[in-house]
């Protein structure tokens, strides 16, 4: 089953379950990828629906750290919530240590000398770990290695 057809059968489900926050929440997503459709002229597939979903997943993070440093505790719980419900429809989240592995190897087949080379770091390992770690979080693995090498 596609994405996009799991997304539409739990916000039915949350529909009947009378879920209010899962539907809204789903409604949000479903919504987003609309638009990311409407923004390519063509029906995305499901790496497209991923990068979505990790798009809304990085703007409650976002929020989260907003609103704690706002003292909105209410808004801080909606938005863990939210965002627990989004986490569903990615990928398996890679751990710190199997994301360092990833770069290490990375940085060995493509022969990096340094950070002067982060750039075509990046735009190697990026597609492959879209989705599956936070890009702040593999951006900060990369510069620590390089800068370690």
């Amino acid at each position: 089953m596609a994405l996009a057809d799991t997304i539409r059968s739990d916000l039915e489900q949350a529909l009947r379950q009378k879920d209010k926050l899962r539907c809204s929440t789903l409604r949000m997503l479903l919504s987003s990828i609309h638009n990311a459709e409407i923004e390519q002229r063509k029906p995305i597939d499901d790496q497209g629906i991923i990068t979505v979903v990790d798009r809304e997943a990085k703007r409650r993070r976002e929020s989260i750290e907003a609103f704690e440093k706002g003292n909105r505790q209410d808004l801080v719980a909606q938005e863990k919530a939210e965002l627990e419900i989004l986490l569903a429809y990615m990928p398996e989240q890679m751990t710190r240590e199997e994301v360092v592995e990833f770069v290490r190897k990375a940085i060995s087949e493509l022969g990096i000398k340094g950070p002067g080379d982060k750039g075509k770091l990046m735009s190697q390992i990026m597609p492959q770990l879209k989705g599956k770690a936070p890009g702040q979080e593999i951006n900060a693995i990369v510069t620590e290695l390089l800068s370690g090498n």
